[in-house]
């Protein structure tokens, strides 16, 4: 398996790669496929492209707990959400002229992966950001890669590195500083959510390291984030009717716009991530992630009034430390056969 920096196929915001897997072989196969290819961008139109992915991402936390106000269930929300995600990525498809691969190896990924990245994570999402303030889940999605460096040192996909061990130990003293009693969340009783928030960036990290390890069986990563969001509509709807969470979105409240916009902004800036991974490199477009927590927490102060204390604040300091060193350095010309 050749091993190099690569970024997460399907992924949550932010989109931070979590070790170094298949990155380079789906950012070749997007330049040969003439993705970031037939114009080259100056620098700083990279750079302004790298600034909206990260304040674009980082406003989908609070919106997705404005979605939530009116009590919907998780899996309620996660049916409309996926329903406006395939029809952006539907859209995007028919202009790329380009659908889904409906072979048996694709139809299995896109089960796992809409298991494991949007049924489990989503659910434990929606539950915990209604009792959590936005800006701590926007911290607590940082330890997306943290998580996901142990479970690839264990399959042997990378290698050890004593910074990266010091990045996965910040990333837990920021989770311990945000469940200090009395000293990071406005009410010690939501510390009793934080395991709950965790189950997100923990799957997340599963299905990151699925998708390093296996490939996306001959697919780009725009048609594999639609066939993976089709099927994560297709096996929620069960699901959200089994459970009695089933609503009509109809006519639009603040809530539904709210849940509207976070997943058409999620489709689009899936893509445009896509688009700078394949154009500037994966390490360029993974600093986003670093653009993605810290806008969250602003975007929570903006739009639903959040004032983090300043324990909080250097609990976002500390993850983003963590989150600096466990990011795999770039290594132009050097590929490691293993």
């Amino acid at each position: 398996m050749t091993v190099d920096t690569g970024f997460d196929v399907a992924g949550p915001p932010p989109p931070a790669p979590s070790h170094e897997g298949e990155g380079r072989r789906l950012v070749s196969g997007l330049r040969e496929s003439g993705v970031g290819s037939a114009w080259k961008p100056g620098r700083w139109f990279l750079v302004g492209v790298l600034v909206w992915l990260g304040v674009g991402w980082g406003s989908t936390h609070p919106l997705g707990k404005i979605a939530t106000e009116t009590g919907h269930g998780p899996f309620g929300l996660i049916f409309w959400q996926q329903v406006v995600m395939v029809v952006v990525l539907g859209t995007i498809a028919l202009v790329r002229r380009k659908g889904m691969l409906l072979t048996p190896a694709a139809l299995r990924f896109y089960v796992v992966v809409a298991v494991l990245g949007t049924l489990i994570p989503n659910g434990t999402f929606y539950y915990s950001v209604a009792h959590l303030p936005a800006g701590i889940m926007s911290i607590i999605i940082a330890t997306v890669p943290m998580l996901a460096f142990p479970m690839a040192l264990a399959l042997g996909m990378d290698r050890f590195s004593a910074l990266r061990l010091a990045g996965l130990a910040l990333g837990l003293l920021g989770v311990a500083l945000l469940a200090a009693p009395g000293a990071a969340l406005p009410d010690a009783a939501m510390a009793a959510f934080l395991p709950v928030a965790l189950v997100g960036p923990l799957f997340y990290a599963i299905e990151a390291t699925f998708v390093a390890h296996r490939g996306t069986q001959g697919m780009d990563a725009l048609q594999a984030m639609l066939g993976a969001s089709l099927t994560g509509l297709v096996l929620c709807l069960p699901v959200m009717l089994a459970l009695g969470e089933s609503y009509s979105p109809l006519p639009l409240g603040r809530d539904d716009a709210a849940l509207a916009l976070s997943s058409a902004l999620h489709a689009l800036l899936y893509a445009t991530y896509v688009w700078l991974a394949a154009t500037a490199g994966s390490v360029f477009a993974a600093q986003s992630s670093y653009l993605v927590t810290g806008a969250g927490m602003l975007w929570a102060m903006a739009l639903l009034g959040e004032r983090p204390s300043p324990m909080v604040w250097l609990a976002l300091a500390v993850m983003l430390a963590g989150v600096a060193l466990v990011q795999p350095r770039a290594r132009p010309g050097k590929m490691v056969e293993a």
